[in-house]
């Protein structure tokens, strides 16, 4: 019989999976995070970023700034910082800038914008241990806002609540739009991730911010896609969310997600690393421990890569695990079969030859086909049924 025990695989947790990646900014980076964790990385870039030195309200807003002085500035990611204070040195506009802020007060965000900070020889007067806007929120509107004028570095994404409750308590509030989203030049990528989304051929998508999810739900409805990718996101591919502001357009359209405790890349791979192999389905069968991923089985441990089509027969066994499923019915689960049966018996046995252990899958003559279910596991299933 399987071995329940716990094994040392020599593949990464997210093998046997792909993950969609919509991100623009990093997506090297996260890309490169899942793909040694053994994950397949579809990436289709939901946005583009307008360069910094190009774009007209940032400057129109650094002008502002330096012509009248804010009295606090909030600072949100360390490459929006960073990168404000370059595009105003290249408009000759940098030296003024970092001088108008050496007098005012500067609430960072996280750590790494206290370095970006630090970095342009400014201090910071304060930063939330939990990284949370919401923290320094709470911290303003408890001293009181009231004729103040804050400056808010945007990061490309709204800040929903953050800027309307300050002008609610009284401040006048200055956006600082250190980068800007735009519609990708190319959608081809992005309109392929959306059909792999609706095929169930993706096992995740990952997003980093609340753009690249609002502009990937737009162009799904564009396309008369939208019922069908929400269907999908809903039940049978994960969404996961680097934080909580990333997450409003998809809650808002009824989607739950998942979030790490850390708003960062690192903890969001970890988290599809817990995730995505507990919603993988493991069966006791003729003698061996089977998990069904997305595109890949594990048999006891080892990793088998599978075909599409032997993966779409798999799962159709699967949904009724040690019962015969018909050659019809099989037929009808194999994507583009037609009507001949002999396309199942073709795909089977690549099927069986994939997974390296033939008695997995029995022939029931004149039938169909089912999955040798052990038999106390067969048992526990018809009582259940």
């Amino acid at each position: 019989m399987y071995d329940e025990r716990e094994q040392s695989p020599e593949h990464g947790p997210l093998a046997g999976f792909t993950v969609g990646v919509t991100a623009a900014r990093r997506a090297d980076e996260l890309g490169a995070l899942l793909e040694r964790r053994g994950a397949a990385v579809l990436h289709a870039p939901a946005l583009r970023i307008v360069p910094l030195s190009d774009d007209s309200d940032l400057l129109a807003a650094t002008k502002e700034i330096i012509g009248r002085v804010p009295d606090i500035a909030v600072a949100t990611t360390a490459i929006g910082f960073r990168g404000w204070v370059e595009a105003a040195d290249g408009w000759g506009l940098g030296e003024d800038l970092l001088e108008r802020l050496r007098g005012v007060r500067i609430l960072a965000r996280g750590p790494k914008v206290k370095g970006a900070i630090r970095a342009a020889g400014l201090t910071e007067e304060w930063s939330p241990a939990s990284e949370s806007m919401a923290e320094v929120l709470d911290r303003l509107l408890e001293e009181g806002v009231d004729g103040l004028r804050i400056a808010v570095q945007l990061h490309g994404e709204p800040l929903p609540g953050f800027v309307e409750s300050l002008r609610a308590g009284g401040a006048e509030v200055v956006g600082v739009p250190v980068y800007r989203w735009l519609p990708p030049e190319d959608i081809g990528p992005v309109d392929r991730l959306i059909d792999a989304v609706v095929a169930r051929t993706l096992d995740a998508v990952t997003f980093t911010s609340a753009p690249a999810a609002a502009s990937l739900l737009s162009r799904a409805e564009e396309r008369g896609l939208l019922d069908d990718l929400l269907a999908a996101l809903g039940h049978d591919v994960l969404p996961a969310c680097v934080g909580p502001v990333t997450a409003l357009p998809l809650q808002a359209r009824g989607v739950d997600t998942v979030q790490p405790e850390r708003f960062r890349l690192g903890p969001l791979v970890q988290l599809l690393c817990r995730e995505l192999p507990s919603r993988a389905r493991t069966l006791p069968v003729a003698g061996h421990r089977v998990e069904i991923r997305g595109h890949a089985v594990l048999v006891d441990g080892g990793l088998r890569p599978v075909p599409p089509a032997g993966m779409s027969l798999l799962r159709a066994l699967a949904r009724r695990p040690g019962w015969v499923v018909s050659r019809a019915e099989l037929l009808r689960a194999l994507p583009g079969a037609g009507r001949d049966e002999h396309a199942v018996e073709t795909a089977m046995a690549r099927l069986r030859t994939a997974l390296g252990a033939p008695k997995l899958i029995q022939t029931v003559v004149k039938r169909g086909y089912r999955l040798a279910l052990d038999p106390a596991a067969d048992t526990k299933y018809d009582a259940a049924v």
